[in-house]
C-alpha cells in the first residue's frame, strides 16, 4: 500500500517477492526515487492505486484525490516503462487479480 520508502527498502521488498503500490506521489516526486524504483521493479509486482482522498496526482495536486485519477499514475509509470497506458492498466489489473484473488 502506498510505497514510499527507499531504493534500498525497495530492493528488500522485490528480493522477498512483495508487491509493491504506487499512487500519485509518483506525478510529483522531485527526487526521482519512486521513478528509480519503478524501473528496477518485476513488472508482475507492479500495483497502482489512489490512496483518495489524499495523494492526488498531477494534474489534480492540491484537490480531493478521487478513483478516477488512478489513471494519472498509470501514465506516469507508462511514460516510466515506455508504454502505453492501457499496458500499465492491464498490467497492473492482473497483478491485483493475482495477489487478490489467487
Amino acid at each position: 500500500h502506498c510505497f514510499g520508502g527507499s531504493l534500498e527498502d525497495a530492493k528488500d521488498f522485490i528480493a522477498a517477492g512483495f508487491y509493491l503500490g504506487f499512487t500519485g506521489i509518483i506525478s510529483f516526486d522531485k527526487t526521482g526515487v519512486l521513478e528509480s524504483i519503478v524501473k528496477i521493479m518485476p513488472r508482475d509486482k507492479i500495483l497502482i492505486e489512489t490512496d483518495a482522498p489524499y495523494l492526488t496526482p498531477v494534474p489534480h495536486r492540491g484537490k480531493r484525490n478521487e478513483p478516477i485519477h488512478v489513471q494519472h499514475v498509470a501514465e506516469k509509470i507508462a511514460e516510466i516503462l515506455n508504454l502505453s497506458k492501457e499496458e500499465v492498466i492491464e498490467l497492473t489489473y492482473q497483478n491485483a487479480k493475482t495477489l487478490f484473488l489467487e
